[in-house]
């Protein structure tokens, strides 16, 4: 936080560049308005660790928490705009854009852990793709994910079977909706939340393809699953 003692706004940009905001039940009329279009939001799903700003440090979400996307790779938040320094949706900036100050966090406190707007809410009546996103969930969920990758360390088979199960069910998931023209790929991290390929790194196990097969690598040696 920028020290800013005498209050107001100097348009540094540093909050966006931060990240874009969770998105709360005031916000829901900006995604159905189109304002705000699922392919720019995401989701971080229940269970998944995430970087707390209230609490400090990573600790798992207690459920959906639907975020507008960053510009290319970077956390910088898509609507802001580098040279005007400034939003591009201003007049219509979600709940937690308008409630922040830097100088005085009181507000964004009260407000940042009520009234979070779900998947749910917004896709619970989309007949076919909700049941999709509940499947995804049980199959690919992170609440038995700690045991699971102890397990992968301690180079136990069956939690290797188990989480490459869980992580190619993630990738194939992805790409048929996309295949069979349900969604553009730019939804998916919106339906499915940030693929598994990714979230498994910052807790210390990376995935990718070797000898033509899925395999594990803890990020801090070389050595791989069996």
């Amino acid at each position: 936080m920028d020290d800013n003692s005498t209050g107001g706004c100097r348009r540094c940009g540093t909050c966006c560049r931060k990240g874009g905001p969770s998105l709360h039940l005031e916000d829901r009329r900006l995604v159905d308005e189109g304002i705000l279009p699922p392919a720019h939001l995401f989701t971080i799903r229940g269970g998944e660790p995430a970087h707390d700003n209230i609490r400090g440090g990573i600790h798992p979400v207690d459920g959906d928490l639907i975020k507008i996307r960053g510009a290319g790779d970077a956390w910088t938040c898509i609507y802001y705009d580098e040279v005007l320094k400034g939003c591009r949706i201003y007049e219509n900036r979600p709940l937690e854009c308008r409630v922040l100050k830097c100088w005085d966090t009181t507000e964004i406190e009260a407000v940042c852990l009520r009234d979070r707007l779900t998947r749910k809410m917004l896709l619970g009546g989309a007949e076919g793709l909700w049941e999709l996103i509940e499947d995804h969930q049980a199959r690919c969920g992170y609440n038995d994910l700690p045991n699971l990758l102890a397990g992968v360390r301690d180079r136990d088979p069956a939690a290797v079977q188990e989480l490459r199960e869980k992580v190619l069910y993630d990738i194939h998931l992805r790409v048929l909706v996309v295949e069979r023209g349900l969604v553009a790929m730019e939804m998916t991290g919106f339906l499915f939340g940030r693929p598994l390929v990714e979230t498994l790194r910052p807790l210390g196990v990376a995935c990718r393809m070797a000898d033509g097969r899925l395999k594990f690598f803890p990020e801090d040696s070389g050595a791989a699953d069996e």
